[in-house]
């Protein structure tokens, strides 16, 4: 193999033709682009360019991804076109409830309101029965009862105390947001083991009260109701804003005070009905537990000192035991018609108690 390589080179170098020189006209020319790139002149070439091939890849390349973005693109421009709200923030203001859609939720409520709370664009419906109200910023049912931290008071612990509040948290959710009471059922946690039966009258008043309805004989001063033939809830959630406070009372008892405004969507008992309204309850319960050494009272029960309310869109003079809203569609309002004066359900700025509890008036908005 090494021999037939080597006899191959040689014919190879005999057979070549031998190195020929420049012609005198491509000397010239050599030269002078020589001493042209000397210079910095040596044009580009007319097939190369500045980078031409590398260019012409880039728009090609430029040209399939703007084919493969561009359908994509046209549906979304044209999904957009036909719904702008769906764009974040409704750039173009189309949305008329954009900003109630978008409101953060309100800070826990850790001092009394000073003034009430601004208007809010939009109308109930079925899907968003909050919109246009104030408590579309409000928590979601027993989430909007927040309790202080516990320390002791008196005589009793911080463990007492704590449980105490906890008490004070199931009187209000069962008497204003769970479902069974606010349909007419009856309170079994509030009669059964959060109030003293030690307390003279107020745990017979209260049953009494659902018992027997009447003028002098209301169970709406402890408990949300409505008429189940009358109207329906609207979804699962009733608003909830208000805040929790306690103190130190006579001889070591704990003095607890309860603020809260509860806000109910609802609509009439007809399942074809679309039309949403709201009734506003605000109440202001004083309870107390009191020390059974020093009292007669049961350990861990609560006595109620105080209870105020304020209803709000309720047919005035009916006492059936049933909160009535009014609706925009009612011809002839149910009720007597209101004689007191215009408040702001919202305003928890107000007080509310007093002889103005007395009066049947008119509210501002619901």
């Amino acid at each position: 193999m090494w021999e037939r390589f080597v006899q191959d080179s040689e014919r190879d170098i005999r057979t070549s033709e031998a190195p020929k020189e420049p012609s005198a006209r491509a000397r010239m020319v050599t030269e002078r682009l020589r001493q042209q790139e000397a210079r910095g002149e040596l044009p580009p070439g007319w097939r190369t360019g500045p980078a031409w091939q590398e260019m012409n890849g880039r728009a090609a390349r430029r040209r399939r991804m703007w084919a493969v973005i561009g359908i994509p693109l046209a549906v979304v421009v044209a999904v957009v076109a036909m719904k702008p709200s769906l764009l974040p923030g409704d750039p173009f203001g189309t949305d008329s409830d954009s900003g109630s859609r978008s409101a953060p939720p309100l800070p826990e409520e850790t001092a009394p309101e000073t003034t009430a709370p601004g208007s809010t664009p939009g109308t109930p419906t079925l899907d968003r029965p909050f919109a246009g109200s104030p408590a579309l910023r409000y928590a979601d049912g027993a989430a909007g009862i927040v309790l202080p931290d516990a320390k002791p008071v008196g005589s009793f612990s911080k463990d007492q105390v704590a449980q105490a509040l906890e008490r004070t948290k199931s009187l209000l959710v069962d008497a204003n947001l769970d479902r069974k009471t606010l349909l007419g059922g009856r309170p079994e946690t509030v009669l059964d083991k959060v109030l003293d039966p030690q307390q003279p009258e107020m745990l017979d008043d209260a049953k009494s009260w659902l018992r027997e309805p009447g003028k002098d004989n209301d169970p709406l001063w402890l408990f949300s109701r409505f008429d189940p033939d009358e109207v329906r809830l609207v979804g699962d959630v009733v608003k909830t804003r208000g805040r929790t406070t306690f103190k130190a009372a006579r001889d070591g008892s704990v003095a607890i005070h309860a603020d809260y405004t509860f806000v109910y969507a609802l609509a009439p008992a007809d399942p074809d009905s679309t039309e949403v309204t709201r009734t506003i309850v605000r109440r202001v319960l004083d309870l107390e537990l009191a020390d059974p050494a020093k009292y007669r009272a049961t350990p861990g029960r609560l006595m109620v000192i105080r209870h105020d309310q304020d209803l709000s869109n309720s047919a005035c003079d009916i006492y059936d035991g049933f909160l009535h809203p009014q609706f925009d569609s009612d011809s002839t309002p149910t009720g007597a018609p209101p004689s007191g004066p215009t408040t702001d359900p919202y305003d928890r700025s107000r007080d509310i108690g007093g002889s103005d509890s007395e009066t049947c008036g008119t509210v501002s908005r619901t």
